[in-house]
């Protein structure tokens, strides 16, 4: 089994930063790739942010120039360092975990940011 837990949520004033992480633990033999996602009320979850194993990463238009992610391998790691938060960032953050030849996908319960303005 393969559990993914994020972190590091909570309420920011608009301007503000946060740092959001996610591990991966359990049956982690070969992550192709890790990436964030989030849901904002009434909205569809998008993509945020994703970065492959060799280091390759994605950015939604949104937070290019105010997110950055990056990971630790080693660890099963993911982060998200967010800056410059807006009002309009304020949603549930959920990581994804992609493994194995199949793209097999697991994801975190989500952590709620919410930026105030």
């Amino acid at each position: 089994q393969v559990q993914v837990v994020e972190s590091g949520g909570g309420l920011v004033q608009a301007g503000g930063s946060l740092r959001l992480s996610c591990v991966a633990s359990g049956s982690i033999f070969r992550f192709n790739a890790m990436g964030w996602y989030r849901q904002a009320p009434g909205k569809q979850r998008e993509l945020v942010a994703a970065i492959t194993r060799g280091g390759s990463t994605n950015y939604a238009d949104s937070v290019k120039g105010r997110f950055t992610i990056s990971r630790d391998n080693a660890k099963n790691t993911v982060y998200l360092q967010m800056n410059s938060l807006k009002f309009e960032d304020t949603a549930v953050y959920y990581c994804k975990l992609d493994q194995g030849v199949s793209h097999t996908e697991y994801w975190g319960r989500g952590t709620l940011v919410t930026v105030s303005s």
